[in-house]
C-alpha cells in the first residue's frame, strides 16, 4: 500500500491530521493537472491553478465528503471529475444571461478569439460527455482521465482496472462519439 492509499484510509478512519499530510504528497501532481486544465481557460481567467487545487482538495477531503478511497486512483479520478465540475461550473457562471451572454461583445483583442471558442467547446465537451457516460459510463471515465486528469492511457487503465487495451478501444470510442456528438448539425467530422 502506497503513502497516498495508506493516508486516504486514515482519512476514511477520522484521523484529521491524515488530510495535512496528504496535501504534500499530492499537492504537485494537482497542481499540474489544474495548470494542463487552465491552459484551456480565456486569458485573464479569475480562477487560477493554485485555487483550483485548493477548491478540488477540499470537495475531496473537506469535513462534508464521505467518499470512501479505494486507492491512489480513485482520488485522482475523482480529483479530474471535480476539476471538470468547477471549471464547467466556471464557464456556465460567465455565460450566465446575468452576464450577458445575450449581448454582442467585440473584442479589441483578435488573439482572444480562440480562448472564446476553446469554452464555448468546454461546455459542449461536457454537454455531449454527460450523455456519454448515461449509454457508456466506462468509455466517459476514459475521457475524464485522460482528458481531465491528464493520465496516460495505461495510467488511466490501471487507475479503473482495466487492461491497456481496452483503454485504447474505449478511448477511440469515446473519441468517435464525441466528436460525431459535438459536430455541427449536417457537418459531421468537423469538430
Amino acid at each position: 500500500m502506497n503513502d497516498v492509499t495508506r493516508i486516504l484510509s486514515a482519512i476514511e478512519q477520522g484521523d484529521l491530521r491524515a488530510a495535512h499530510q496528504l496535501l504534500p504528497l499530492v499537492y504537485d501532481e494537482l497542481r499540474k493537472l489544474a495548470a494542463q486544465r487552465m491552459a484551456w481557460e480565456k486569458p485573464g481567467q479569475t480562477l487560477q491553478a493554485t485555487a483550483l487545487v485548493h477548491e478540488v482538495y477540499l470537495r475531496l477531503v473537506g469535513p462534508s465528503n464521505d467518499v470512501q478511497w479505494k486507492d491512489r486512483g480513485h482520488f485522482f479520478g475523482a480529483a479530474a471529475e471535480a476539476m471538470r465540475r468547477i471549471l464547467i461550473m466556471n464557464a456556465r457562471r460567465r455565460n450566465a444571461e446575468k452576464r450577458g451572454r445575450d449581448l454582442q461583445r467585440i473584442e479589441l483583442n483578435p488573439e482572444l478569439l480562440p480562448a472564446v471558442e476553446r469554452e464555448e467547446r468546454l461546455l459542449l465537451l461536457d454537454d455531449a460527455l454527460a450523455k456519454l457516460e448515461q449509454e457508456q459510463p466506462d468509455r466517459a471515465q476514459i475521457v475524464k482521465l485522460r482528458f481531465f486528469a491528464g493520465l496516460t492511457n495505461a495510467e488511466a487503465a490501471a487507475a479503473i482496472g482495466i487492461s491497456d487495451t481496452t483503454a485504447d478501444r474505449y478511448w477511440a470510442y469515446a473519441r468517435a462519439w464525441l466528436q460525431r456528438e459535438m459536430a455541427p448539425e449536417g457537418g459531421a467530422g468537423e469538430g
